[in-house]
């Protein structure tokens, strides 16, 4: 397998663990990502390549090739290090939120740079502050990521579903995962809430980012470029409803996208707390294959259906890698 292609080599550099590659004097893994993060703000990320960064930084490409392999894992660094600043935000917040009403307590929520991804004073699996609710908490974590994307645009040309996430990436997806903890949601359920709302934010990125690299290129507005569009309108009456809405003002003040659909995204999974906050007292679910089982009414929960199950689940915490699943947008 080639250097560029190794996954473990990318771990390796998101942690800095390499020792292969002393960094030369003005010349690291940190100066390369941070000349291609603002290579890639400037010009967008299909403008990035390991020539552009070597003459940037003033060494060549080759050079280069002594600390980051490649480009593709070039840009899993740039998603790390620009994922430090909304995880030192959302552990900011959740620390800050959390001693106002608590004094002399540490905060709930995770460090933006320790792999642990634990602040001094908290643990693993803690859920967001729950002063505020869960819903308050997931859509903070949304908003802080909308904003990311709105400053780093490139984020949004950043496809496929085998980045690998470093400590940033990783801090910011444990504290979505837990502002929906201990709200009756599976474990399974939990992931793909996370994931619901990780991807509305990409999606609306991706939308914003396309706008803005092609008024870039054309030199012409959103809005002037559909104000000239007079040929299409003459068409519009032949579609009722269609005209109905365009007659009645619908297009002249539109919902924002991202307010209205962060609000209706947040709202369906409202209605699924609420269906499992109904229900959780009667019943749980196995931890393993999710099955519905009743609990007895005395002695310790049962946390699975089966001794089966129970088995499964030692074997897999013991024998299976993390599987963090896809971290939302990088939002």
């Amino acid at each position: 397998m080639a250097a560029e292609e190794d996954p473990d080599r990318t771990v390796e550099l998101l942690w800095r663990e390499s020792r292969d590659a002393a960094p030369r004097q003005g010349l690291s893994v940190g100066a390369i990502v941070r000349a291609a993060v603002e290579i890639a703000d400037a010009d967008g990320i299909e403008a990035l390549s390991m020539r552009r960064v070597g003459e940037r930084l003033g060494f060549t490409s080759m050079s280069l090739y002594r600390h980051v392999p490649g480009k593709a894992q070039l840009v899993d660094l740039m998603c790390d290090a620009v994922m430090g600043d909304v995880a030192t935000d959302t552990a900011t917040n959740a620390v800050t939120s959390t001693t106002a009403g608590t004094a002399g307590t540490a905060g709930d929520g995770v460090a933006a740079r320790a792999p642990a991804g634990i602040p001094a004073g908290t643990s693993a699996g803690t859920s967001a502050d729950a002063s505020h609710g869960w819903r308050e908490a997931l859509e903070g974590w949304a908003r802080r990521g909308w904003a990311l994307c709105r400053r780093h645009p490139w984020l949004a040309g950043v496809r496929g579903t085998r980045h690998v996430p470093g400590p940033n990436s990783l801090a910011h997806f444990e504290y979505a995962l837990s502002t929906v903890a201990g709200i009756g949601l599976k474990p399974a359920e939990m992931i793909a809430v996370v994931g619901l709302v990780g991807r509305f934010v990409d999606s609306e990125a991706a939308r914003a980012a396309e706008i803005t690299t092609v008024e870039r290129h054309t030199g012409v507005s959103e809005e002037e470029w559909w104000g000239a569009r007079d040929s299409l309108y003459e068409k519009l009456h032949l579609y009722p409803t269609l005209t109905h809405i365009w007659e009645a003002g619908g297009y002249d003040e539109p919902e924002d996208s991202f307010e209205f659909g962060l609000r209706r995204v947040l709202d369906g999974v409202e209605v699924l707390v609420r269906e499992r906050d109904v229900s959780r007292d009667e019943s749980t679910w196995c931890a393993m294959c999710g099955t519905s089982m009743d609990q007895a009414e005395t002695g310790r929960p049962r946390a699975y259906c089966s001794r089966a199950c129970q088995q499964r689940a030692y074997r897999r915490r013991h024998r299976s890698a993390p599987r963090p699943g896809d971290p939302p947008g990088r939002a």
